[in-house]
């Protein structure tokens, strides 16, 4: 818990520079992600299970990205947002990360 508590402090700290609308993330999120993130879907982390997401953010959040845009088992290339970029890609992960 400590780990994941430490890697969304770094990520937080990093999209501080960023200036990532809040707003728009959610939006993003309830337009895109909210179908499978939301959902008792198989092997797809819920949005706000920190312990779901602890695995997948130990390789860092760039590989996670990647994972996003190449799409992963059920998730298609880039998920559901195929206008997004890197750094809303990176916001939409931290957001879902995160205790809700």
């Amino acid at each position: 818990m400590k780990k994941m508590l430490l890697v969304l402090s770094f990520l937080a700290a990093g999209f501080a520079n960023a200036e990532i609308d809040t707003a728009a993330v959610k939006e993003i999120y309830g337009k895109s992600c909210v179908f499978c993130h939301a959902a008792n879907m198989p092997n797809m982390p819920k949005a706000g299970d920190v312990a779901a997401w602890e695995a997948r953010l130990a390789n860092g959040i760039d590989a996670l990205v990647v994972s996003v845009k190449n799409g992963k088992g059920a998730m298609p290339p880039k998920g559901m947002c195929m206008t997004c970029t890197d750094e809303q890609y990176a916001a939409l992960i931290t957001y879902m990360a995160s205790p809700q």
